[in-house]
Parts: structure tokens; sequence; C-alpha cells
């Protein structure tokens, strides 16, 4: 079938610095995206706190091998996802993924020209961020509608968009069963007393104050899993990498790893819930900050892994897209969710309200 009647599916993501020399750039354009880090004078700011920041952050990309395999994973994981959904929803086939990540390459305006370069006519937005946060699939959207407002995704494309899915069962068992790889390493007779430490990605106050419903979709993932688990140990939901003086979302992972360890609970599953691959905040955060911190502690911490190229996860993404399409094909569902209708209370965001207005009407 010509590429011209393929069926795009966008996957939204963050994104990551591939090679070190592209770290400052990475930096510029996260600290100049009012929706995640709301900073005064955000122009001028930006360039200045990245350029000061970039020494550091290219050091921890040096030393998780010399940059972020989150291209490498999104990729694999959207080829693969593509070839599964041409099986399950042969009615839209072929399906390609497109990469359009935030911050780093291929930025949103790359997978924009690519789309319009194969004369795309229906897409899916497809977020790779299981649980909604306006600061990261909102900006996500908000920067595809603008690019979309603007013609550059090309002429009559049907949009729909897949906003959440924390709670799928193919995610929640791809999790699961990471979990339980990480407790097979400890003795048996320890097993149950492990503390199954959930790590998030943490958000501003100020975002959360508004209304955001991050906490709540992450609190579900964590609730889905420990049922998947038969609530087999004691656990806690904890956020990693908070940025800069304002106040942010605790409690800080490595605080709890130094609470634990004082309290005596020193055998720990490190588990990443809110990403979908390996990337910075797994390969070093994690791996070398607070797994080597807790040794220092005296303490056995296990990483559970990250998605990666799981089959199961993969399936998982397949059978959201396949749904979705299904649905939406069938008139059971919207271009949009009813939960993505539904601004913060406290947005003042113009851009958002036109956004979520753009996608429910497919677009237009």
């Amino acid at each position: 079938m010509h590429l011209l009647q393929a069926k795009a599916i966008v996957m939204l993501n963050m994104g990551g610095p591939s090679t070190v020399p592209e770290t400052y750039d990475f930096l510029k354009n996260l600290f100049s995206d009012g929706d995640l880090i709301p900073l005064p004078f955000q122009s001028f700011a930006a360039p200045w706190i990245a350029k000061r920041r970039t020494p550091q952050i290219e050091k921890q990309y040096q030393d998780i091998g010399g940059g972020s395999p989150i291209l490498k994973y999104t990729r694999l994981q959207g080829d693969r996802m593509a070839a599964l959904l041409d099986e399950l929803h042969p009615a839209t086939a072929p399906h390609k993924a497109y990469v359009a990540f935030r911050y780093a390459k291929p930025l949103t305006d790359e997978a924009a020209a690519e789309m319009k370069r194969d004369g795309v006519k229906r897409a899916v937005a497809f977020t790779q961020y299981p649980q909604y946060s306006c600061s990261t699939t909102g900006s996500s959207l908000n920067e595809l509608y603008r690019r979309g407002r603007a013609g550059a995704l090309g002429e009559g494309v049907e949009w729909s968009v897949i906003d959440r899915w924390g709670t799928h069962p193919g995610f929640i068992e791809a999790v699961a069963q990471n979990i339980e790889r990480s407790l097979a390493k400890f003795d048996e007779q320890d097993r149950s007393g492990v503390v199954l430490l959930f790590s998030a990605h943490s958000l501003p106050m100020s975002v959360v104050n508004r209304g955001d419903p991050y906490v709540l979709e992450v609190s579900a993932t964590v609730s889905a899993v420990m049922d998947r688990l038969k609530q087999s140990n004691p656990f806690r939901l904890v956020w990693q990498s908070q940025v800069g003086p304002s106040a942010w979302l605790g409690m800080q992972t490595g605080e709890a790893i130094k609470g634990l360890a004082r309290l005596g609970r020193k055998k720990v599953v490190l588990v990443p819930i809110a990403f979908t691959s390996d990337h910075i905040e797994t390969l070093y955060e994690m791996d070398l900050e607070y797994v080597k911190e807790g040794e220092e502690l005296g303490m056995d911490i296990q990483r559970a892994e990250s998605l990666n190229d799981s089959p199961v996860f993969i399936r998982a993404l397949a059978d959201l897209a396949a749904t979705h399409l299904r649905d939406y094909s069938a008139g059971t569902i919207g271009p949009a969710s009813i939960q993505m209708g539904l601004r913060c209370p406290g947005c003042t965001n113009v851009t958002c309200g036109q956004q979520k207005t753009w996608f429910a009407r497919g677009g237009r």
C-alpha cells in the first residue's frame, strides 16, 4: 500500500540529547518551556540557566555512555508497535510511527515536516507519558497544535489523541514483571520485606496546586501495579529530578532512601514508574546516584528494568492504538477524551484552551 495512505502514530515525549554536544540545545529548549518550568523573564533566563548547567549535565551524559538512549528505544517501540498494529487493526493499515520530541531532535517541527512530505491525512497523537500532566503531555500537545495551526503538518489532517493510559493492563503487566525479576535477586526469606520504591519525575508545586492530574494518575498506576503483585511488599511513591530553588513535589527519592536506611529498611527495589524507556533519570540519577548512595548506607538496592524493548509493553502500545482506532472508527469515542477536555481549575494558559478545542474538533 502506498505510503500516502499510511496512518500516522505520532509518539510524543520529552526526548534527550542523543550525543553530548546536543546537551545545551536540549537544556535551552527545556528551560524555555513555560508549561514545564515557569520562569520569570523566561526568554532571557532559559539560555543563561542552560549555559550554567551544561557542563554538569554533559558530564552526566558522558557517564551513561555519551548520550541518551531514549530516541533509540522510542523508534524501536514505534516500529514494532506499527508492525503489530498492521495485524491488530488491518482496516487502517499500513501504520507508521513518527517521533516528536519536545526538547531534543527530532523535535515536533521535524516530525511535522516528515508527515507533510509523506502526505499524511490521518494521525493519532500518542503520548508516551503514561500519566497526564499539563507540563508533559499538555506541553507536547500545545506544540503540536501550534504546528498544526501554522499549516506545518499539512492540509486536511484528521487528528485524534491518546492522552493517558497509566492503568492499561499491558503496561501494568510489563512493569510488574520487571519488579518480579528484581525481587528474585533477593534471598527468598527476605523477599516479602523488600520495600518497593516507585519513583516518578517530580513537578513544581505551582503546577500541582493549579489542579494538574499527574499525582492522582501516577498514584493510580502504582495502585494497579500493587494489585497485580497482590500487595506482596511494602511500598511508597516518591519523586525525583527536582530542578531549581522553587518548591517541588516530594518526598524526593534520594531523601526517601536515606530515610529508609535510618529506619533499618535496607533492601529496596527502585521502580521507574512514569518513564517508558531508559534515559538520564534512570541511568544516571537512579543507577549512579541513588543506588550508590544506598550502597554507602549499607543498603541493597536493585533497580527494576525500564520497559525499553519489553515485548509485553510494546504489545500494550499496539493494543492501545488499535483499540483507539477501532473505537474512533465506530464512533464510540471522539477525537479527544472527556478528561482531556477539562482544563486545570487554576489554568490561565490561553494556548491550553485553544489546543483542547482544536483536538476536540479533530485538528480543525
